[in-house]
């Protein structure tokens, strides 16, 4: 069996291959894909390649590089000691966009009744946003400030609202991503950039944000950032900078008593651990029940839909103005 498989193969050069699917060993499963979601600012980041050399980025991208981590499909077939996974039940992996992939069973998530495919998709950005939201440390009532609304900040502002914060403010130059923000939990939406937007965001809070999510992965940000926030508040940099010599501290730090929080995907285990409950799994899980209750929702998130033989077609048009997409999603039964 074959799998139409997307590569980056180059700086801004993608291509669809025909590969062998691997069988599987005894604790491992073959997976159809059902559809896959493209992560549109780290995706475009390893396309073009904005990143500098020595960076995590660089050492990670190598060609040919397999992009896309978040894959929902059925189970086709499977190992003789897979127990938990059965022929035919829906599931989830961490898993770039191909038709076909060989997954092990204890890296899988069981998508519930309630869960459609599509939706199912943004587990592993789901993910993300919680180690975030997780790493802040929010008590309720907090007053949060969430620059980019893009995939992760709409993720983030559904997460904040679920935590009982009193005001959700989010800054975006993208008016359309600021209406789906408020649509989503965002107590007020700013139009502007982040420098611009510090004397209203002091006047909305009386004294400054207690935490403050920096996730445009756009370096100058980070210092403009650091002004947004009360005294001893914290600032969550989710996401991963491709240009981080630009990020600069300011005095803020010191004589507001800053916390400065990076949150990333590898914080969290990726398996079940004896020294914590929470892992991929049991976060992806919870996502899945939240999705399955109505307390979020991300169907209305999805701007673009495309076959797997348009790959060209979708990653040339978040390149050439991403501020006009949302979700992308490969179809891969169209």
């Amino acid at each position: 069996m074959q799998s139409h498989n997307i590569y980056f193969v180059g700086k801004n050069e993608i291509d669809v291959r025909n590969e062998d699917v691997r069988k599987p060993s005894p604790h491992e499963v073959v997976i159809a894909t059902k559809k896959t979601l493209i992560s549109t600012g780290t995706e475009t980041i390893c396309l073009e390649r904005r990143f500098e050399p020595g960076t995590g980025w660089d050492n990670w991208v190598k060609y040919p590089f397999a992009p896309g981590y978040s894959l929902s499909g059925v189970v086709i077939e499977k190992g003789a000691d897979v127990t938990s996974i059965n022929v035919g039940d829906r599931v989830a992996a961490r898993k770039p966009h191909h038709q076909y992939v060989t997954a092990e069973e204890d890296e899988l998530v069981l998508i519930p009744a309630g869960v459609s495919d599509e939706d199912a998709t943004w587990f592993g950005l789901a993910n993300i946003t919680q180690i975030g939201i997780r790493r802040a440390q929010h008590e309720l009532g907090d007053a949060v400030v969430v620059i980019g609304v893009g995939l992760l900040g709409q993720l983030v502002i559904q997460y904040l609202r679920l935590m009982g914060a009193r005001q959700i403010i989010a800054i975006d130059f993208s008016e359309t991503r600021l209406e789906l923000a408020a649509a989503h939990g965002a107590t007020t939406t700013l139009a502007m950039g982040v420098e611009a937007a510090q004397d209203t965001i002091w006047e909305l809070t009386e004294h400054g944000a207690d935490v403050v999510y920096d996730i445009t992965g756009y370096a100058p940000v980070f210092a403009h950032a650091q002004g947004l926030l009360r005294k001893f508040g914290r600032l969550i940099v989710l996401g991963d900078t491709g240009t981080p010599s630009e990020q600069r501290l300011t005095h803020d730090v010191i004589k507001q008593g800053l916390t400065i929080v990076g949150a990333h995907d590898v914080h969290f285990p990726r398996k079940h651990t004896t020294d914590s409950y929470w892992n991929h799994l049991t976060m992806a899980q919870l996502f899945y029940t939240y999705l399955a209750r109505g307390d979020m929702r991300v169907n209305d998130l999805i701007s673009h839909r495309y076959a797997p033989e348009q790959a060209r077609d979708a990653y040339s048009m978040l390149i050439s103005d991403r501020s006009a997409a949302m979700g992308v999603v490969f179809d891969w039964e169209m």
